[in-house]
């Protein structure tokens, strides 16, 4: 059984546990099934808002999925979250990748 396989059975006893989806949407990326990690990514910022991370990484797959204005507003979204919770580090880290795309700013 693959890790991907048990990362799904494991879904099936608990849908609803943030950590394997987002177990999940990592092991879509790592085959290259982008479309199946943004969905999961995109669960998760709607239905588990408050983790700047997933904003981060759902941000860096719309970019290699060539969409880098999505990526700026999911950066930017991650950005007034992590205001509002006080989180520095993630803070920084999603407007160093909102700059690395070119956006100094919300856009």
């Amino acid at each position: 059984m693959s890790r991907k396989d048990q990362i799904i059975s494991l879904l099936k006893e608990s849908p609803n546990d943030s950590f394997l989806l987002f177990a999940l949407a990592k092991e879509h990326e790592k085959e290259g099934a982008d479309a199946g990690a943004r969905e999961v990514y995109e669960r998760l910022v709607r239905d588990f808002p408050k983790d700047p991370g997933t904003y981060y990484h759902l941000g860096k797959l719309l970019e290699k999925m060539g969409d880098p204005a999505a990526a700026n507003k999911v950066y930017n979204q991650g950005i007034e979250l992590t205001r509002t919770i006080g989180e520095q580090h993630a803070m920084r880290e999603l407007m160093g990748a909102r700059m690395e795309l070119g956006f100094d700013e919300e856009e």
